[in-house]
């Protein structure tokens, strides 16, 4: 049948199983904003406020659904709004297809009215992106996408329309769903390889990142934890692909990871490391990293391997795939002097948060254990940027993969409100947003969104009245200079809660505490909570910059 290329783009997103569009219409996207109109009952359309929002709130559904988010955009600033949520799906490898509007091919490089190269400011971010001139085109570059998105190591790929494309006719025939691009198979030879090492191994540790969660590999690893008699640790990204409740899981490493288990993986003669990339805050001073062990790096991404790290042996893949392979060649082992040692080191951490952490006053962790006690499991729980972050990766117990929902990579301030949006969506459960002050103040615009939506998303604001993160580094690092990390003239956030029709309640104290999470946790709908905390509150254990896992600060020194 003949379409209209702006009809021919939604039946190709409808073809490829997109039930959810995020966007904000513009002038060169709505031939596209009327294509969705038409097909309203085979696609929804989720208007955001900005187009930042709309960005994040794809790159949410996508991170916990496990398919490809959609976001659509007009040309101009309308495009350049997506950037910062390209960029940060781009950083956490999350499948994501753009859509932007252009001006006519005729008005290309004539400094049109919105017109902006978008696909080459955003090849830096993208693992792919097209600039589709002819309508005969247009169809198959959409699929290409949506199968470049997906595959191997998942990525953005932007889709660039110029408008007259879109007012074209041409024919259009439905196809298929697209598969994922085979990948290359690990080497076998470097498996048995592998196998041998874990033999001679004494003191084994794995090392998740996200890339466990992106080939499904929960069962495979904890398999290979019980065969090696080996700890586990994860990435920021990696946290949920591994159950809190396995005994064999030590939590997160790096500048802000679980003292156990950094201080585990610092002494291991073998390191596992499956679908993470070395990043510097989880490796600290690369220098010293890894000096005492044997390297082993699985990844789907071949780039990765060698990158960051030197390692003693790279393996490329799935790593499903590589672990399904590697487990038949191993033999069950016990390393009983690394597992006391483990034992003594969790017993160390224990110590070190009794000393620490009150659990009778309002702080971090009763916020965070209280809200917990009112989840489920398969509860999308999305994060902001800053110490409410790193509080919910240091407490919270995720034991469902795929429900940590948080920028890693870039750090996006503002990213929590789109994707916990997303989340919601693609779920259909409640979803728990914790937010510093700050983060929410860059995108707090979203609450119109999520009214709209009437999305039950529960806003648990940190609000301490700072910029937490920053202001932490100043004390620690800069001779305590607050320098434009105070919060003030923020605004009362019940009452802008109120403005948008959503309830709301506040936090001051432990008896407060009990009694709001309760009711906020069993309201039907969005719902704020603002929770103050003390500004002085700060996330141990800390790498300080520079350092080591040798160098680990766990507690502060009395003034």
């Amino acid at each position: 049948m003949k379409l209209s290329g702006a009809q021919i783009t939604i039946e190709t997103l409808i073809e490829q199983g997109t039930k959810f569009v995020f966007g904000y219409p513009g002038g060169q996207v709505i031939n596209l904003y009327d294509a969705i109109y038409e097909a309203d009952d085979r696609i929804h359309h989720v208007l955001t406020a900005h187009e930042q929002g709309a960005s994040h709130a794809a790159d949410g559904y996508a991170r916990s659904s496990g398919g490809v988010g959609v976001v659509i955009a007009t040309s101009g600033p309308g495009a350049t709004n997506l950037v910062t949520g390209i960029a940060t799906a781009y950083l956490d490898s999350v499948p994501l297809v753009a859509i932007t509007g252009n001006v006519p091919n005729s008005l290309i490089g004539r400094d049109s009215f919105q017109e902006v190269d978008i696909t080459g400011i955003t090849i830096p971010v993208t693992k792919h992106n097209f600039f589709v001139k002819r309508i005969e085109d247009l169809a198959d570059t959409i699929r290409h996408a949506f199968q470049i998105a997906k595959s191997g190591r998942p990525g953005p790929v932007l889709i660039d329309i110029p408008k007259d494309v879109q007012i074209a006719e041409y024919e259009y025939t439905k196809m298929p769903v697209v598969e994922k691009e085979e990948q290359r198979k690990p080497k076998t030879h470097k498996l048995e390889k592998l196998s041998k090492m874990v033999k001679e191994s004494q003191r084994p540790f794995i090392y998740v990142g996200g890339g466990a969660l992106v080939a499904d590999a929960t069962q495979e690893i904890e398999q290979l934890a019980n065969v090696m008699d080996a700890p586990i640790g994860s990435t920021l990204m990696g946290l949920s692909s591994v159950y809190h409740n396995n005994p064999r899981f030590l939590g997160m490493v790096g500048m802000h990871g679980h003292y156990a288990s950094s201080k585990s993986l610092s002494e291991a003669d073998l390191l596992i490391v499956i679908g993470a990339r070395f990043s510097d805050r989880a490796t600290g001073n690369v220098n010293k990293y890894g000096n005492r062990t044997k390297i082993v790096h699985i990844d789907i991404d071949r780039a990765e391997v060698d990158k960051n790290i030197i390692v003693d042996l790279g393996i490329g893949g799935d790593v499903k795939e590589a672990l399904q392979e590697l487990l038949p060649m191993l033999e069950t082992k016990s390393n009983g002097e690394w597992q006391k040692r483990i034992e003594a080191l969790k017993q160390e951490e224990a110590q070190q948060f009794e000393r620490t952490v009150s659990l009778d006053t309002l702080n971090p962790y009763t916020l965070i254990t209280e809200v917990q006690k009112y989840t489920t499991p398969d509860m999308p729980i999305a994060t902001d940027v800053g110490q409410h972050q790193m509080w919910v990766a240091q407490y919270y117990q995720f034991n469902k993969p795929r429900t940590f929902i948080t920028s890693g990579g870039l750090g996006t301030m503002g990213f929590g409100m789109g994707a916990a949006i997303g989340s919601a969506l693609a779920t259909g459960k409640k979803t728990v947003l914790f937010t510093g002050d700050g983060s929410f103040g860059m995108n707090m615009n979203e609450l119109s969104t999520l009214s709209k939506l009437q999305a039950p998303v529960v806003i648990i604001i940190m609000n301490n009245g700072v910029l937490g993160m920053v202001r932490q580094w100043q004390n620690l690092f800069f001779d305590k200079h607050y320098s434009q990390t105070n919060l003030s003239g923020m605004p009362d956030y019940q009452k802008l809660a109120d403005a948008f029709g959503i309830p709301s309640y506040r936090i001051t104290n432990m008896d407060e505490l009990h009694k709001n999470i309760e009711k906020a946790m069993h309201t039907n709908g969005p719902v704020l909570v603002d929770c103050l905390i003390d500004k002085d509150e700060m996330v141990l254990p800390m790498l300080p910059p520079g350092g080591s896992f040798d160098d680990i600060i766990t507690e502060m020194e009395e003034n």
